[in-house]
């Protein structure tokens, strides 16, 4: 859990609730000072004690580990004992039933009743001990039981529901990455099976019509040598006709060569759409009308990944992006918003991302810090 989640935490209803739970405890022992000076001095720390650590519990225990979080229970533990030691039939009791619904967020099954089961003996012990004896001693103690198990089991399934919400989220946001990585492999499949399509058009005009239409060239040319049609004024027009067809289909055979530019920004936008949480903001050079579709998709597939990771392990709310041309190099420059994910290592994503760059000639870098920017150079081809 990070810090910035506790203190979120720290501040939900749910922490409010605990914390007027323990205003109530607090005020529910002031008729000791009367009774027991001695006994209200130890109440009222215990009970202090038992908030200080209570709350602290919600700031750091993103750094407990199993054993500082059984060493955090044993105190607060001990400390609910010692209001209900002093204050029988007292609100004190509500110090458990807090310290229950803790245990039941970090532990659950036979761990947790293991916790609840061990507590209330001492419970038990510390009811006999001090409070007077009656009748009613085991019937009291039941009812603590209950309340601490009925916060357990609360607690228990609100965390399981969290989790399964967690998890949820977590397939939607793999759902969105591969509805994105498909709306914009699209753009750009679109783009390449047009220019496969204009490429082969251009090579059948070429090699069939203009293969014809040279021949038929050739055999005017024969007839305007021959003396019986040397003069012949239809014969030219054929003649110059085919001269102009042929100069016109050359034209379209050069006009279809030329690739359209390769859709990136629609592609990239379209990559973007499925995180409406996250916006995308795209800064590119005019002549990114010049890039290949290998180097398009190259682009794509790196803000893809770089995208992916801002929402999932930095929740990033602005991812950057910009491309520009500089001393004859391609130069993408990624960065976003999020928080460093910890424990950054070169994986998949970022091994995918390195062998598109490199196999355009170019590098890739990406630094360990706020928002891990990368940056990605290639030379411009001619």
């Amino acid at each position: 859990m990070s810090l910035r989640r506790s203190f979120s935490e720290l501040f939900s209803p749910l922490t409010l609730a605990a914390v007027a739970a323990w205003v109530a405890v607090w005020f529910s022992m002031g008729g000791l000072w009367q009774r027991d000076p001695q006994a209200a001095w130890l109440a009222h720390g215990a009970a202090l004690a038992f908030l200080v650590l209570f709350i602290g519990e919600h700031l750091v225990s993103h750094r407990l580990g199993s054993r500082g979080f059984a060493a955090l229970c044993v105190a607060l533990a001990v400390l609910a004992l010692i209001p209900v030691a002093f204050n029988p039939h007292g609100a004190g009791s509500i110090l458990l039933v807090l310290w229950a619904a803790m245990a039941a967020a970090r532990y659950e099954g036979r761990t947790l009743w293991l916790w609840l089961g061990t507590t209330n003996l001492a419970v038990a012990g510390v009811m006999w001990a001090f409070w007077p004896a009656t009748g009613y001693l085991w019937i009291t103690w039941l009812a603590y039981l209950s309340f601490q198990a009925f916060a357990a089991l609360v607690m228990h399934y609100a965390v399981r529901s969290e989790r399964m919400s967690e998890q949820l989220r977590q397939a939607n946001t793999g759902l969105a990455a591969i509805n994105a990585e498909l709306l914009g492999t699209r753009s750009l499949l679109d783009a390449s099976v047009r220019d496969s399509e204009r490429l082969r058009i251009s090579r059948e005009l070429h090699d069939v019509a203009g293969h014809k239409l040279t021949a038929l060239k050739l055999n005017l040319k024969a007839l305007q040598r021959n003396p019986d049609f040397s003069e012949s004024q239809e014969l030219q027009v054929a003649a110059d006709l085919s001269d102009e067809l042929l100069q016109d289909i050359r034209a379209v055979v050069q006009q279809l060569r030329l690739h359209d530019a390769p859709p990136l920004r629609d592609a990239l936008q379209a990559l973007a759409a499925p995180f409406p949480q996250t916006h995308l903001a795209l800064t590119l050079d005019d002549a990114s009308a010049q890039l290949s579709i290998a180097e398009a998709e190259a682009i794509l597939r790196c803000v893809q990944e770089a995208l992916t990771n801002a929402i999932k392990h930095a929740d990033a709310r602005h991812l950057q992006v910009a491309l520009r041309q500089h001393d004859g190099q391609w130069c993408l420059d990624i960065r976003d918003d999020g928080k460093q994910a910890p424990d950054i290592r070169e994986g998949n994503g970022l091994s995918g991302m390195r062998e598109r760059i490199e196999s355009l000639g170019g590098t890739l870098r990406w630094e360990r810090a706020k928002g891990m920017p990368l940056a990605a150079q290639w030379p411009v081809r001619e």
